[in-house]
């Protein structure tokens, strides 16, 4: 058996496992990302974490046959740049080459973490296809392209991101400094935002209630309260939906995929999303008379970046 390392850098936490080269975490780190330490930290960090992780699946540091590090925002995967990424306060650093100072006999790669993410997700649900799209509702809204069995990046390495067309003309300012993104509308943090709108209109609803629970409002507020039968929580949901929707049916119109699969935690509420996703894209879908996507949930959830990244360690060799 062959070992690789995956890394997932995200802004709140560094995760680190041991993966075998059939895809299965054998031991599984973390720390938290502290970014306001400076790059070098962060990168010490990931290599003290990766030797560990290594060794609780019993290999030496020099065993390991290739990491990957799966970072949100833009990567240069070919020189092993992080040429920004808000989420970790990092801009232009070579990471590749810093983690060389510790691995100097491993190939390193980086990749775009929505990317590695998609790469998992094929990995376990792919089938062999030749088309496959990973879409991932959280902060905003990731994706990951995978034609041939690869990961398309574009001619500059940036392609795949599917949260940044416009979805509302002169919408809703977005991160990106663009109005109107899809990420705008179908994130978990617009759903939350949604929802914190109708309970400012219904203080005393059942969303309002579900919140002071919680202790906030969430994902998932307005959809516990909707599965209650409240009515302005389920208003809030078909709204949400109907822009989730609409927005892959924009992106099964430009691919034809053979399979999509939406992740993130909104994921989880599993038949309850996708059914009527489903019937919008029954609808709305441009094909009408060949083969249809098949629309269905991702699997991994919090393990598709650590897997993710091992993978793309694995097929850059």
């Amino acid at each position: 058996m062959k070992l690789y390392i995956g890394i997932d850098l995200g802004g709140t936490n560094i995760a680190v496992g041991a993966v075998s080269d059939d895809g299965k975490i054998l031991s599984q780190k973390s720390c938290p990302t502290d970014s306001a330490r400076g790059y070098a930290a962060v990168i010490r960090d990931m290599a003290e974490l990766a030797e560990g992780a290594a060794a609780d699946a019993g290999f030496s540091k020099n065993e390991i046959e290739g990491i990957g590090i799966g970072c949100p925002g833009t990567v240069d995967n070919k020189s092993g740049l992080i040429v920004y990424a808000c989420n970790v306060d990092m801009k232009n650093v070579p990471a590749t080459d810093e983690m060389h100072k510790y691995f100097p006999n491993v190939p390193v790669v980086l990749e775009n973490d929505a990317n590695a993410a998609a790469l998992a997700e094929y990995s376990v649900s792919g089938n062999g296809a030749d088309s496959f799209i990973a879409v991932t509702l959280g902060t905003g809204v990731g994706g990951g392209i995978i034609l041939n069995g690869k990961i398309y990046h574009g001619f500059n390495g940036v392609g795949g991101e599917i949260g940044h067309f416009t979805l509302v003309h002169d919408g809703i300012e977005c991160a990106c400094g663009k109005r109107g993104c899809w990420e705008t509308y179908a994130s978990v943090s617009a759903l939350v935002r949604q929802t914190e709108d109708a309970i400012a209109a219904q203080p005393s609803g059942l969303m309002a209630k579900i919140a002071e629970k919680d202790g906030k409002v969430n994902g998932k507020t307005a959809f516990a309260a909707a599965k209650q039968g409240d009515k302005a929580a389920q208003y809030v949901v078909e709204k949400y939906l109907t822009y989730v929707a609409d927005g892959i049916t924009s992106i099964v119109n430009i691919f034809q995929p053979e399979k999509l699969v939406i992740g993130g935690g909104i994921s989880r509420e599993g038949e309850y999303l996708l059914a009527p996703i489903r019937e919008f894209l029954r609808k709305y879908d441009y094909n009408k008379y060949l083969t249809k996507t098949e629309l269905g949930i991702a699997s991994l959830f919090n393990d598709a970046g650590i897997i993710g990244a091992a993978l793309a360690a694995k097929s850059a060799k």
